[in-house]
């Protein structure tokens, strides 16, 4: 049994390979090669019935383009052949007719062509005098016609849906994918555009702190180790997550971690400054990641491009939202901040997935830089 199955499943891919016009040929002559041998058996054939059978099944060819159509013509031939007695009782040609608006057709159109089918049936074997009997046989043939119809109908449409879900889903999945990249590029871009500024800034101080301050040295190289290895843990956080059997990640950095954060900046020589106002609250991680990123961001802005001596981190709590502000007192904003810098995108970009704003710009009397986060606590 499993073997037969196996060719008839072969058999079907095969067939579904076929031209569709190659599969309705067949079917067309396989139909009037039936009409021909039947008046054949029944001693009713006449010159003109090839004719007649030609003409009741050459629609068939247009059945897939234009299904009612091909239903009203071909009804019309088999009503004729059948009371001219040059058909028998099953029109074969109608039944694929019946079977093809049923599955194509849209509703109005598969009603107007079931009423005439019914009219059709009843002319040609009421008028004809045939056995009333024939009339329920005939008409069981063309409910299962309409019924198979109906269910490739059913079968295709579902079909179209499964396939439409997939196609979603792998859109859905593919916008994840990008997104998920985008973070990890941001996070990668914060992370190294920070803690590299630091050891470049302490390393190029380093000789001649080496020459003149021995004690402040010291504390440089143990700055730059320390911001080294706090920058090797993060990149192995975020690339962690490209490892699904990789061991335990280190928890993403949050709002506890910024004393830590303005540490280094001080132990780089940029002279920096963490004030809150208002009562803190606990923030869900993904906002407390977004507000550390903030904060680090506008810093190593500060210590790369403003050439400033002083920043001041102020957080400011309310009951709806938490407000983040880092000025310094450089130059002002560089062309790498202006012009369309990661840094400043790789913000706006956080923010606005928070549901926050972000305004980046001179600070006041127009004196520095100062960037402007707020992000919704609720």
């Amino acid at each position: 049994m499993t073997r037969f199955d196996e060719y008839g499943d072969r058999l079907s891919a095969w067939a579904r390979g076929l031209p569709p016009i190659a599969v309705d040929t067949v079917i067309a002559i396989l139909c009037a090669l039936y009409v021909i041998f039947d008046a054949g058996v029944e001693d009713r054939f006449v010159w003109w019935v090839p004719l007649g059978a030609a003409a009741n099944v050459l629609p068939l060819l247009w059945r897939r383009q234009y299904p009612f159509a091909v239903a009203g013509i071909t009804g019309i031939s088999t009503t004729i052949l059948s009371m001219t007695g040059g058909l028998n009782d099953v029109p074969v040609a109608q039944l694929v007719a019946t079977y093809t608006f049923a599955a194509l057709s849209p509703p109005l159109k598969r009603l107007i062509a079931v009423a005439a089918t019914v009219v059709g049936i009843s002319v040609s074997i009421l008028l004809p005098e045939d056995e009333a009997l024939n009339l329920g046989v005939v008409g069981i043939f063309f409910a299962g016609a309409y019924a198979l119809g109906v269910s490739a109908r059913a079968r295709g449409d579902r079909i179209a849906m499964l396939e439409e879900r997939a196609l979603r889903h792998a859109r859905e999945e593919e916008a994840a994918a990008t997104r998920e990249r985008e973070r990890i590029a941001r996070e990668m871009h914060d992370i190294l555009a920070h803690s590299m500024s630091l050891v470049v800034v302490q390393a190029e101080a380093g000789p001649v702190a080496v020459r003149h301050d021995p004690d402040r040295a010291e504390q440089m190289f143990d700055t730059i180790s320390v911001t080294a290895r706090d920058a090797l843990a993060q990149l192995r956080r975020v690339l962690g997550v490209l490892r699904t059997d990789g061991p335990g990640r280190e928890p993403t950095p949050d709002l506890e971690a910024l004393p830590g954060l303005v540490r280094r900046v001080n132990d780089a020589g940029l002279a920096a400054t963490l004030v809150e106002d208002g009562d803190p609250r606990p923030v869900p991680p993904d906002l407390a990641a977004t507000a550390y990123r903030i904060v680090q961001e506008s810093l190593t802005n500060s210590v790369k491009h403003a050439g400033a001596d002083h920043v001041d981190v102020r957080l400011a709590w309310t009951d709806a939202a938490l407000r983040i502000e880092v000025t310094d007192d450089g130059a002002g904003a560089s062309s790498s901040i202006n012009g369309g810098g990661q840094g400043l995108i790789g913000m706006r970009e956080r923010v606005v997935a928070a549901g926050g704003s972000l305004d980046a710009g001179p600070g006041p009397g127009g004196v520095g830089f100062r960037v402007t986060a707020s992000v919704p606590l609720d």
